[in-house]
């Protein structure tokens, strides 16, 4: 009697939705066809969170940024959205549940980002905008506990490794095609380079930083003896994909990024020690120091500009007379240190640096690309923007996270017994790497596009440290 009860009401209630999805489309009127999405992907936020941030991982490639043009701040489509869900269902579990993994609590990684999120809430209520600052915040929060805090646990499965990286590649792939197909059809002009990307990323600066983030992993799924002939074959056949898109991104920050990567790479290969690394960067120092008048005059005679050939777009990387580009970002940079001057303790307040570095400016600092419409960016730079975002403490915080998690992939590298979790924690250490040369120049951990693989590289390594250098994690790395 029950079970004939429950196949009316089955009958009944689609009965009812195909009758009121009929007469919306004879209005012309689609949005009901969501619906069954919709109840699909709230019960999986349900019965399984790890397959929504996977879906998150496979969609970030594809999103579209939608800009808020009355308010400056936009939201990506469908990626933080679903982020948002997850924020939820994770903070409803924490009422409900009252725990979370002590070890992951106890990470150096999640003390120093606990701090950090504290420090920029605090700021954000001394914020000049706060209501900016505070969808920043939030937009932080879903991003760190999507793929870091939520992250971990996921990365628990080392399948969920490979299943990230895939997941994000393959999309990764598609926008790759139209973006070649679409730099063909001008030539790939150096010119055309910055923009053929749109709509799924902003800039070639953007696409190129993930283009470089990816390219170390790559490097590791290709040659590590770890994985089968063919994960091997194929792997190597998406980094050749990848190091031509690079090639044709005209990104010279990411060029860069991926040179200092390499530079990692050898670093750790013959174990040169702390010393002699902290004495090249002290002598490199004191020569521009006592050099430094004869080097500023040597690069301002540096009039190669931006170029299709890629010598000559290397040689622009130094050009600071001529180059809009380099001019800009140091017009950027010494607005960011004048804000900082001003309020150095508490900054302007997360995400306000572009609503109101204008008066900071310098007339004869500025460029035919400078703009006081708060229209066009932020700081270009993860250091020096939360420099004047969140004073002093802010830029502390960021260069402790980043240290902590460079020393935590090398302790998983140094300790790890399992092959795999030696390249992994290898590889992803130096696509990290590629990021942090990438953010002295730029600033993308407020997109979607970045914020995913980046968290989700970060989570891999804390969950490899937590859970794969003990022998019982460590059964089951190595898994194909």
């Amino acid at each position: 009697m029950l079970e004939r009860t429950k196949v009316r009401w089955l009958y009944i209630v689609s009965a009812l939705f195909i009758a009121l999805n009929a007469y919306l489309l004879v209005r012309e009127q689609y949005w009901l066809l969501l619906l069954p999405v919709a109840v699909i992907i709230l019960f999986t936020y349900f019965y399984s969170l790890e397959k929504i941030l996977l879906l998150v991982a496979f969609l970030t490639p594809l999103a579209i940024n939608l800009t808020d043009t009355e308010f400056g701040v936009g939201v990506s489509l469908p990626t933080e959205p679903l982020m948002f869900g997850v924020l939820l269902i994770f903070i409803a579990k924490l009422f409900y549940d009252h725990h979370f993994d002590p070890k992951l609590l106890r990470h150096p990684v999640t003390i120093f980002l606990g701090l950090q999120l504290g420090w920029m809430f605090l700021t954000s209520l001394t914020s000049e905008l706060p209501v900016v600052s505070l969808k920043a915040l939030l937009a932080r929060l879903w991003f760190m506990v999507s793929f870091y805090f939520l992250g971990v646990l996921m990365f628990k499965n080392v399948k969920n490794i490979r299943r990230f990286v895939w997941l994000y590649t393959i999309p990764l792939l598609v926008v790759i095609a139209y973006t070649i197909i679409n730099h063909s059809k001008w030539g790939f002009s150096e010119q055309a380079g910055h923009w053929v990307m749109e709509p799924f990323y902003n800039d070639h600066t953007a696409y190129g930083a993930i283009l470089a983030l990816f390219i170390p992993v790559f490097v590791g799924f290709s040659f590590s003896k770890a994985y089968s002939r063919t994960l091997r074959f194929f792997s190597f056949l998406v980094l050749s994909i990848l190091i031509v898109a690079l090639v044709l991104s005209f990104s010279r920050a990411a060029w860069v990024s991926l040179a200092f990567s390499f530079m990692m790479y050898f670093i750790i290969l013959f174990r040169i020690k702390f010393k002699w690394i902290l004495l090249t960067i002290t002598i490199f120092a004191s020569v521009f120091f006592l050099f430094q008048n004869e080097i500023w005059d040597r690069l301002s005679k540096n009039k190669q500009d931006s170029s299709a050939n890629f010598i000559e777009h290397l040689q622009s990387i130094s050009n600071i007379s001529t180059d809009d580009s380099n001019l800009e970002r140091i017009n950027r940079w010494q607005s960011a240190i004048r804000m900082f001057r001003d309020r150095p303790f508490f900054g302007f307040g997360p995400a306000t640096y572009q609503f109101e570095y204008a008066p900071y400016q310098h007339y004869n600092e500025k460029t035919l690309i400078s703009t006081n419409a708060g229209d066009k960016g932020n700081a270009h730079s993860e250091y020096i923007g939360p420099l004047a975002e969140e004073g002093v403490l802010g830029l502390v915080f960021v260069l402790c996270v980043f240290i902590t998690i460079i020393l935590t992939a090398l302790k998983v590298h140094r300790q790890a017994k399992s092959a795999e979790v030696k390249m992994l924690s290898l590889a992803i250490l130096l696509g990290l790497v590629t990021y942090f040369i990438h953010g002295l120049m730029n600033d993308f951990l407020d997109t979607d596009k970045a914020s995913v693989p980046f968290w989700g590289f970060v989570g891999i390594l804390v969950a490899l440290d937590i859970y794969f250098l003990s022998k019982p994690g460590e059964e089951n790395a190595g898994t194909r």
